[in-house]
């Protein structure tokens, strides 16, 4: 199979590279530590007498912010060092603001192509990798077996997308699987799935979502948040702050429309915009500038004017701050066209309310038991995402009561790092 995987490599890289090629242009960032994605990280030395050493990769910034519990959990007491890779330069960026004093070394994964792997491994000498949700290289797996070093993959999911396309390939899955020492799942029902692609049910477990340790944002306190707010432009007395968690395209409009529906009946609706990739920014002042409310840029300066009536935060990893002068939020990626939906753990974290589209596939099971918990509302398109919204707005008892619901369902769900660490140090012994 990796012989099979080598040879077809380069085609399909030649075959995708236009469109990441321009992804990457968009985004920017990318030539920081480029050679990284060659494979060429800074060499290290062994461990020291006692020690092992975890290369723990994560993918963007979602999974860059949601391991921190995981890397003090296994750094507790200090008999193993941490390496963390990340593949995009949003998530590279915020690994190094984030861990530069706290893991040996932060870097770019490698592009899955054997000489670059295996220059990687050469380099880093690690006795387990850990890769985050649904990351399955094949050379990559290949270099851990070829070492005799345990690969694990944390907090599982299988997606309504990646598990229709599994199964047109189950033989190509189960061997995938096989590759893996262990995997835990973040629910029951990614865990079925696995199973049911030929995952072994001795290396499968459901281990719960790490996320749910990771949301446990510092609350701020009265003033502080009242200060927020004034940073913002939202300083006046008795307003209704509207956030927009990590939104795509065309849900802004969306969310401008009830703005308007809710300043309507006469409630000083402030809009916070925080979108999932900041480099839509021109997209979306474009959208800005076609309505007659003020509106503030971040990026500009983080200082808004008295006033303010839309904020957009076109920053990276300030999202749980941020969300804290908010009444009522909204998930991005959930209204079509988007799909998969945006992590909804930490707003109800931090006990607000919640609307979200239908449009939840890849937190399926989080959607489904934040609605059972009543903690949110599930909205079938941007119509309905505008009355639910004028709903809550005049609301507050049940906005009140959905968030208190929210906080109660996330604290149920916490623990799993915990287990999954004493997993990992098993493996490493």
């Amino acid at each position: 199979m990796i012989l099979l995987y080598r040879i077809i490599f380069i085609p399909l890289l030649i075959l995708v590279l236009p469109y990441y090629g321009l992804r990457m242009w968009r985004r920017g960032g990318y030539g920081k530590d480029f050679k990284h994605r060659l494979g060429m990280l800074p060499k290290l030395k062994p461990c020291e007498a006692g020690k092992k050493r975890v290369w723990l990769q994560a993918v963007s910034v979602g999974e860059v912010m949601a391991i921190e519990p995981l890397i003090e959990s296994l750094q507790r007491n200090n008999t193993v060092d941490v390496v963390l890779t990340t593949t995009t330069s949003t998530g590279y960026a915020a690994a190094r603001k984030k861990y530069s004093q706290v893991v040996t070394q932060i870097g770019i994964f490698p592009l899955d192509f054997w000489p670059c792997s295996k220059l990687a491994w050469s380099r880093i000498q690690p006795h387990a990798v850990v890769l985050t949700e649904s990351e399955l290289w094949p050379e990559h797996l290949y270099q851990a077996r070829k070492h005799t070093v345990p690969a694990i993959l944390i907090n599982a999911r299988m997606s309504d997308r990646s598990y229709n396309r599994y199964l047109k390939f189950t033989g190509l899955a189960k061997r995938l699987f096989s590759q893996l020492d262990h995997i835990y799942t973040s629910s029951e029902r990614d865990q079925k799935r696995i199973l049911e692609l030929g995952g072994d049910s001795v290396r499968v477990t459901c281990a719960g979502n790490i996320k749910f340790d990771a949301a446990n944002p510092e609350i701020l306190n009265p003033s502080a948040r009242a200060e927020l707010r004034s940073e913002l432009g939202f300083d006046a007395e008795n307003t209704f702050v509207l956030l927009g968690s990590s939104t795509w395209s065309g849900e802004e409009a969306a969310l401008i429309e009830a703005q308007s529906a809710v300043r309507s009946l006469g409630l000083d609706c402030r809009l916070l915009i925080v979108p999932r990739h900041a480099e839509r920014a021109p997209e979306i002042v474009q959208l800005l500038e076609t309505q007659n409310l003020p509106w503030h840029q971040r990026s500009v300066t983080p200082q808004a004017p008295a006033g303010t009536l839309i904020y957009l935060a076109d920053t990276t990893g300030e999202l749980s701050r941020l969300a804290q002068v908010a009444d009522l939020a909204f998930i991005g990626k959930s209204i079509a066209p988007n799909e998969g939906g945006q992590n909804p753990i930490e707003a109800a974290a931090l006990g607000l309310p919640i609307v979200m589209g239908s449009r939840m596939s890849n937190f399926r099971e989080v959607a489904v038991n934040l609605l059972h918990a009543n903690a949110a509302l599930e909205v079938n398109d941007s119509s309905a995402l505008i009355e639910a919204i004028v709903q809550l707005a005049k609301d507050p008892n049940k906005r009140s009561k959905m968030g208190t619901e929210g906080r109660a369902w996330h604290a149920r769900n916490t623990g799993s790092t915990e287990r999954i660490t004493e997993g990992i140090r098993v493996d490493l012994r």
